[in-house]
């Protein structure tokens, strides 16, 4: 496993085994209904294009009236500061990955998503040094959700949506808040945890994280996870995804334009705005060769650029993306790390549409 997510899986690893804090300080929102200029909560409206960027047409996108449910989402590596850990402050490049990466959701549920104190990108891959004590990142996850439980949950259905270090926060979370507790546990919609290698004992849709908690193997079925992590090309021995060194244990994939198993055709979505200029992710973003014709909404959706399928080639347990007629192939950013940097936005339209019959399912059941 390269170093720099060997360092983030050993500092998450301490933070769990360091004393919580006689008092935690309040949740700062990122996202919250009500908030005043919350990036969770823009227009929706559409435009749709053949994979070689052709415009098909505008879906006007109006959201449901009421939302049942909430989704709780936890981002991933994205700061920018150059501390090792970040602090609460709202940076644009927060704003942004909450765009890319929940705001679509919003159609169908009420967003939430904390500021967390992160490993930061400088902690990730550069020479910043840790400060002494505890990392804070899954200590300011929980205490936001114990916060939203006890203020804002109000007996609601809840999705949680998860990407990198968002997802090994909010694994934890389930294995500890939720996977043990009935009460919390039957008002799980799904998990969405991408890009974080959810494991499941080998050859099973549980076991490994979580006991109770199974892979979404149907969309009518609830109280599951979502999982994957996704490469355009064969995955290299030293990728940090797709693996595990815990016996009889696998990462668990699901395609989520194929629940069931098999290939299936991914529904890219895109902001039309770009990531916030002049940050690390922006850059990546640009390498990874989305293509952004011109539109006149705030969406750019690709129905059919993209296939995929759950392989487990080379030892390594993922999702294989293939791009279709003409549609552009994307860059593995960095190299060995595939297609990480689309985990949220290639299959986001599948993902939405997910939810969107689960809310409704939930909906019945309740």
């Amino acid at each position: 496993m390269p170093a720099p997510l060997r360092v983030l899986l050993a500092l998450l690893i301490a933070a769990a085994l360091a004393p919580a804090a006689a008092a935690e300080a309040k949740t700062v929102w990122l996202c919250k209904p009500g908030l005043s200029g919350d990036p969770c909560s823009p227009g929706l409206d559409t435009t749709r294009f053949s994979p070689v960027g052709e415009q098909l047409g505008i879906e006007r996108v109006k959201r449901a009236r009421p939302r049942r449910i909430d989704c709780f989402y936890a981002y991933p590596t994205v700061s920018d500061q150059k501390t090792f850990e970040s602090d609460r402050a709202i940076d644009p490049e927060l704003r942004s990955i909450a765009l890319y990466q929940a705001a679509r959701f919003s159609r169908d549920c009420r967003v939430y998503a904390p500021v967390y104190r992160q490993i930061t990108l400088a902690g990730l891959f550069g020479n910043a040094v840790a400060v002494a004590g505890p990392a804070h990142a899954y200590r300011d996850v929980r205490a936001a959700w114990r916060e939203y439980l006890r203020h804002y949950n109000r007996g609601r259905g809840f999705v949680l949506i998860g990407h990198s270090q968002g997802t090994f926060n909010l694994t934890r979370l389930i294995a500890e808040e939720i996977d043990q507790r009935p009460a919390v546990r039957r008002r799980l919609v799904s998990a969405l945890l991408l890009g974080g290698n959810v494991t499941v004992d080998a050859g099973k849709d549980a076991g490994g994280d979580f006991d109770r908690v199974r892979a979404c193997r149907a969309a009518r079925r609830l109280g599951c996870v979502v999982a994957f992590s996704t490469f355009g090309q064969p995955v290299p021995e030293n990728a940090p995804f797709g693996r595990t060194n815990r016996p009889g244990e696998e990462v668990l994939c699901t395609n989520p334009a194929a629940l069931a198993g098999g290939e299936g055709v991914l529904d890219l979505v895109l902001p039309r705005a770009p990531f916030a200029p002049g940050t690390t992710i922006a850059a990546a973003v640009d390498d990874m060769g989305f293509a952004r014709p011109p539109a006149s909404t705030p969406w750019l959706a690709f129905p059919d650029g993209y296939s995929a399928r759950c392989s487990s080639d080379g030892g390594a347990d993922v999702l294989r993306v293939t791009a279709l007629d003409g549609a552009p192939a994307l860059n593995p950013v960095p190299p060995t790390w595939g297609l990480h940097i689309a985990d949220a936005n290639i299959a986001l339209g599948n993902l939405a549409r997910l939810v969107r019959r689960q809310a409704a399912g939930y909906a019945r059941r309740r």
